[in-house]
This record gives structure tokens, sequence and C-alpha cells, in this order.
């Protein structure tokens, strides 16, 4: 740390006041899984049920952090490894304002996804792994992402050319090709909200 910054955290109201002023308990639910398995419309639809249950929310994925803070980042796996380390970042101070931080990132690699959670801490972090097989994936490529990388238009996608590890003892698994949306967001809040509090 340079030695002209002071850092002030103890002099900042703590977690502890933020959340019971929003009578919750924060968490950062990390929803990992390749391209097209379903993860931001699981994050996006979890998030709103969390709302209409009174809960303070953000939901963080890549088209809230690329145009931004991570807008200069490509997909090598060291700029991946960097756009992770940032969100982790910054899911660890809406933790401390007491939000329920819902991300939704490929995090490729088991490594990476450690990193995260020694930044946020692992009593924060709830791993939950959207899983969907590869095929069921491609059939989804609103974006035709797949064809691109089966095509050599894009290099170093997850999946085809670049490689995903799926975690190995997550706290949960959704599994996208054979649950609905509905089934999906309700198995997530049902194991979630006794860690975050208000029935």
């Amino acid at each position: 740390m340079a030695d002209n910054i002071h850092p002030i955290f103890d002099r900042l109201l703590g977690r502890d006041e933020k959340e019971q002023q929003l009578n919750q308990t924060a968490k950062v639910i990390w929803m990992t899984g390749l391209s097209g398995s379903g993860k931001s419309t699981i994050a996006i639809a979890f998030e709103k049920l969390l709302h209409a249950k009174g809960f303070q929310t953000m939901v963080l994925d890549g088209d809230n952090t690329r145009t931004g803070i991570c807008n200069n980042l490509g997909f090598s796996l060291e700029d991946r490894a960097e756009n992770i380390r940032r969100i982790a970042e910054v899911s660890k101070l809406f933790t401390q304002a007491g939000i329920v931080c819902i991300n939704s990132f490929v995090s490729p690699t088991r490594e990476i996804r450690a990193m995260a959670q020694e930044i946020i801490g692992k009593d924060d972090f709830l791993e939950i792994y959207i899983n969907a097989p590869l095929e069921v994936c491609e059939e989804r490529d609103v974006k035709g992402l797949y064809q691109k990388a089966r095509n050599g238009e894009i290099k170093g996608f997850t999946g085809i050319d670049s490689p995903y590890e799926a975690p190995q003892n997550p706290y949960l698994e959704i599994r996208t090709d054979q649950q609905s949306l509905e089934e999906s967001v309700t198995l997530v809040f049902n194991k979630i909200l006794p860690l975050i509090g208000k029935a």
C-alpha cells in the first residue's frame, strides 16, 4: 500500500448498522456457468423476487461492468481474472453497505472464483453453479457467439477453445436444462432466504 494512502474504514459507519437499518444480512450470490446457461436470466428474476419481498439488492454482470469499471479489459484468461478481481472488490463494498449482491459471471476457472471468494470473504460468498450442457447453451445462443467461436471469429471463448472448470462443491447447483425459470428462481430463493433474513 502506498505511504500516502490511509484507510478510514475504522471511522466509517459499520456494516452491522447498515444491515440493521435494512433488516437484512448482506451476501454475495455468485452465479457461474457457461455463456447461455441462464445466469443473467435467473439473476434478474431473482432480484425482482427479492425486491418484491423488501430486500435491497444489486445485480452485477457483464452488461453493467464491462461498459464501465472493466471497459478496458478483453477476454483472455488474464483479463478475465482482472475482471473478476474488480467485480469481487466492488461486491465487497456492497456487502459493507448491507446490500445483497447478485453476480452473474462466467468466471471460468476455479482459481478465479477462489480469488473472488478470498476477496469477498468465505462467509459472504455463495457460489451457485448454473449448469446446462454445452449443446443446450449453443441452442440458446441468441447472440451467435458460439457459432462465431466455432468459425474462429472469436478466440478464447469459454467452452470452445478456452476451459470452463465446473465448481466442485457449489452452495447450490441449478440445472436449467431440467428446470424452468420459475423452478430455478424458487430453488435459489428457498436456499438463500434463511441467510439474508426477512421471513
